[in-house]
């Protein structure tokens, strides 16, 4: 096999044509391996092909569908857009992928919508109508901008100036004002001053998850430009999409490594968790929950740092210089599990998929926008396993999993309380 000249940039469909052709259809994307289960109740990893059972809307067929489009055999269609775009990209299929094959199929999914924009064909409807809300006011719900800061309570207190910059993101200042809050009085009961930037944007999130790159890029462009102008050293968010796209996708889009950035990027649980053991957040108000967690995926398995490559694909797929894969293995795995366990009175219970394997609340990267009843379907699909354990209350850590599990609780008529773990925090920290 002659070598080849590859990357990891997603604007260049070719760039995965390997790993798209190396699929053997093994369906280690769809199905959880039998070593992590401890049953046969809920043995799959992949929202949409568990939704829709037709091969082309699992990993392994858009690998085929993927091939046909960057060989010139096949033609965008209606039915092709909904099979692409009806994924929440949660990462399930990559993680499951990387245990067998090592083929970049998160990274090729997302390619493959960047070439559904740039053909013209894509994104869908919905989404469009949530590009031009961030164009004319910032923000994907399409509120008024001069709204943005109303979250802020009278008992808040707002650094000028800070080591710690909150970027509180659009759902927790329009939608989800109480993790706002609750996240600010965190950082109060630790002692942690926080600043946010003058004139806070949305961070594109959605846009780069539609395969609206360019709009995406300068966001991320503007925003790190004001983290910097605003001498930051810590970038603290609440929501688990915003985490991942700070974190991951802002340094992919610039072709920067998340080392680079010139500052540091943490999740709530991140922080809470570390000054729960440095002693300066105490967790003492007992609450009388049994519960469990939801592992979100943005703060999960595709949270991985980022770090660019190109090189050589040779013989065998090998490639040179070393490429070190993202696996899933570095996400925020351990922290809220350990401030659920400091909080008096807790009975905390796992459910069977959890961690890397956890099953994706169906809200993101575009998905609730344009497929609703897929959303849904994939909300009420984990509640099953809330119940199955007999929890009274399921614990998320991203305003898209609270929201989209809520209102499948409602339609369900379940008795299972949804909170964001920051409430959770607030209310045993008794502020």
């Amino acid at each position: 096999m002659p070598k080849k000249q590859v990357s990891l940039d997603v604007t260049q469909l070719d760039n995965f044509i390997y790993d798209m052709s190396r699929c053997i259809k093994c369906k280690g994307c769809y199905w959880v391996e039998h070593t992590y289960m401890p049953g046969i109740k809920f043995p799959t990893r992949c929202p949409s092909n568990t939704w829709n059972a037709f091969d082309s809307y699992g990993a392994f067929g858009k690998m085929r569908i993927g091939t046909a489009l960057a060989e010139g055999k096949l033609n965008w269609t209606p039915k092709l857009l909904e099979i692409i775009y009806a994924d929440p990209l949660c990462g399930a299929c990559d993680v499951g992928c990387k245990r067998n094959l090592d083929l970049e199929i998160e990274l090729t999914l997302e390619a493959l919508r960047i070439k559904a924009v740039k053909d013209g064909a894509g994104p869908m409807p919905a989404h469009k109508k949530v590009a031009q809300n961030i164009a004319k006011n910032h923000n994907q719900l399409g509120a008024p901008h001069e709204n943005r800061k109303k979250w802020i309570t009278g008992d808040i207190r707002v650094a000028q100036k800070a080591d710690v910059l909150y970027f509180v993101g659009c759902s927790a200042s329009y939608s989800n004002p109480e993790i706002a809050q609750a996240t600010a009085k965190i950082l109060k009961a630790s002692g942690t001053e926080f600043m946010l930037m003058p004139d806070e944007w949305c961070c594109g999130n959605s846009l780069y998850s539609v395969g609206m790159i360019d709009e995406a890029r300068e966001l991320a462009r503007r925003n790190v430009d004001a983290v910097k102008a605003a001498g930051a050293k810590t970038v603290l968010t609440s929501c688990a999409e915003g985490y991942r796209m700070w974190k991951v996708d802002y340094p992919k889009m610039l072709n920067l490594d998340t080392a680079d950035l010139g500052f540091t990027v943490v999740h709530l649980v991140e922080y809470a968790n570390d000054m729960l053991q440095k002693g300066a957040l105490k967790l003492t108000k007992p609450v009388d929950l049994r519960l469990t967690y939801h592992d979100s995926c943005g703060i999960s398995r595709l949270c991985d740092p980022w770090t660019p490559w190109k090189g050589e694909r040779g013989w065998m797929g090998t490639v040179s210089p070393p490429l070190k894969r993202r696996r899933g293995k570095e996400g925020l795995y351990a922290q809220p599990r350990n401030i659920l366990s400091s909080i008096p009175g807790i009975k905390f219970v796992e459910m069977p998929r959890m961690r890397e394997n956890a099953f994706c609340c169906g809200a993101g990267r575009g998905t609730k926008e344009a497929f609703p009843e897929l959303a849904s379907f994939s909300a009420k699909h984990r509640l099953e396993e809330v119940k199955e354990v007999g929890a009274e209350a399921l614990i998320a850590a991203c305003p898209w999993c609270k929201n989209n599990f809520a209102q499948a609780v409602k339609e369900n008529g379940d008795n299972i309380k949804v909170m964001d773990i920051s409430e959770l925090i607030l209310a045993s920290a008794g502020i």
